[in-house]
């Protein structure tokens, strides 16, 4: 077999979360194995030594002046909340990032999994600029064209592709009208907010409606736990900080909202304990991003499904990361049964390829919130329907999909070489789905290590929860650039040995 054609093994994860192997041409791989001598070769592929200096890190270049002058504006005048590196981004093209230097980075973090359609997309900045020359803010006292058309995208695209109740795959658009609804945010926080205060209300509701003779409004009234899992991220606004269970998170803001409760991804037990009368609402990610990558698996998704049922409470998915094709599917979920699906979905990340959007989708029995119970000064303006509604129609384009699978797959069959070659640093599995990857570590201080290591090589990826680092590129991200991030990874492991 000629080298240029060698198959490697691909490893996916299928919608259970589960690996399932196949056999994949990769030309850029093959390319990489040492040559053998006829059939009897065992050729084997080595990582890449490429990038084992670093070339963007501090005292290569002298720094620009407008470089000195930022950091010392940001350090005199900004709440000290972050702990930035020490270079400024001037601007952006595709899935690339210029410093004041005129350093190159590929951007492997995509604004923290934001720009599906990278920086600088000419027909999105040409969308931004024609809707903000006619209308960009009208606040939610008055209609304007694209809030409704942007709902009914999001509901329309739930019905045909899976999600929210309905299967993938059997409805075709224009066939239902309905169903559904949306509530308008500015971010994946408020959009979380949003959520658990409408479980809170239908939690009242069926409280109410059990007995006759009560009241939604009753102080007696004790359907309102909340159950949150153990590495999740919602947010960091008082609500969605109290569903967060991360004591760094969380510790200085004490107390937060009470009645809430934690339990562990995947724990059949847990659900059985701490799902119970009093539950008015369960909010999970079905793939965790900030806690590690982690994925919610089939099964336990529909005992937590059934158990939602039994004792009345709302089933919340966070897809704020995951979603909108992040997996690979519209939603996380969309390819799961039904028995699996939930009540709502927030959404918010990559909605407007970086300007503030979030959402709530939730299915009409659960929509009954009236004029006054919720509000928003900036969500769903002109301007952010507008560009969600262009990009959410571009990125649901079959052959946009399709390349986010095919790119995805040769990704992750690149991942799939790195714990073979660094058994002691790597577990041994890949995990995530789609374009939200991540590589788990053995030692909790290594993610970090090479996330500053790869940045000092010219590349951005992320650190997910204590032993993992993340890569979510943008949505267009192309296989040559998947080439440049894994060289940089397979180069920065080896720095560590």
């Amino acid at each position: 077999m000629s080298l240029s054609l060698l198959p490697s093994r691909l490893v996916t994860r299928s919608s259970s979360g589960l690996f399932r192997t196949g056999t994949c041409t990769n030309r850029s791989i093959a390319a990489r194995y040492k040559s053998g001598v006829g059939a009897e070769a065992d050729p084997k592929p080595q990582p890449s030594t490429a990038y084992t200096s670093a070339t963007h890190g501090p005292g290569v270049i002298p720094p620009h002046p407008g470089t000195t002058s930022t950091l010392n504006l940001s350090s005199a005048y900004l709440l000290p909340v972050y702990a930035r590196p020490d270079f400024v981004l001037s601007h952006g093209n595709g899935s690339w990032v210029y410093d004041l230097e005129g350093r190159k980075y590929l951007d492997f973090s995509a604004g923290i999994a934001v720009n599906a359609l990278g920086h600088g997309d000419e027909q999105f900045v040409a969308e931004l600029a024609a809707q903000a020359s006619k209308l960009l803010h009208t606040s939610n006292v008055y209609n304007h064209e694209w809030a409704g058309r942007l709902a009914q995208l999001l509901v329309t695209l739930t019905q045909t592709e899976g999600g929210l109740g309905w299967p993938a795959g059997q409805l075709k658009p224009g066939n239902i009208i309905g169903g559904a609804k949306v509530f308008f945010a500015n971010s994946g926080a408020e959009a979380n907010e949003g959520a658990l205060k409408i479980a809170r209300k239908v939690g009242k509701d069926r409280w109410a409606a059990a007995v006759p003779g009560r009241s939604w409004d009753s102080v007696e009234c004790t359907k309102t736990r909340i159950l949150c899992f153990e590495n999740s991220f919602h947010g960091r606004t008082m609500g969605a900080l109290s569903v967060t269970s991360n004591a760094k998170y969380q510790k200085p803001f004490v107390p937060l909202i009470p009645n809430v409760d934690v339990g562990k991804l995947n724990s059949m037990e847990d659900i059985e304990q701490l799902i119970v009368d009093d539950t008015c609402a369960v909010i999970v990610e079905p793939v965790q991003g900030e806690g590690g990558i982690n994925i919610a698996q089939e099964g336990w998704l529909k005992a937590l499904r059934k158990r939602c049922d039994e004792v009345g409470a709302v089933l919340i998915f966070d897809e704020i990361q995951c979603g909108l094709y992040r997996s690979g599917t519209l939603w996380a979920h969309s390819s799961l049964p039904i028995e699996c699906h939930p009540d709502m979905v927030t959404m918010a990340k990559p909605l407007a390829n970086g300007y503030p959007i979030g959402a709530v989708l939730l299915r009409d029995s659960i929509a009954t919130m009236s004029a006054g119970s919720h509000g928003t000064t900036f969500g769903g303006s002109p301007l952010a329907c507008a560009l969600g509604y262009h990009v959410l129609s571009r990125v649901s384009k079959r052959p946009f999909v399709a390349n986010i699978m095919d790119t995805s797959a040769y990704l992750t069959n690149r991942l799939s070489l790195l714990p073979g070659w660094f058994p002691d640093i790597l577990e041994s599995n890949i995990r995530g789905r789609g374009l939200i990857m991540g590589l788990g570590f053995k030692d909790h201080k290594d993610p970090a290590r090479v996330v500053s290591m790869a940045r000092e090589r010219g590349l951005f990826v992320l650190t997910a929860g204590q032993d993992a680092v993340r890569l979510v590129p943008s949505l267009n991200v192309e296989k040559k650039e998947v080439d440049f991030c894994v060289d940089v990874l397979e180069s920065c492991l080896g720095g560590l040995r």
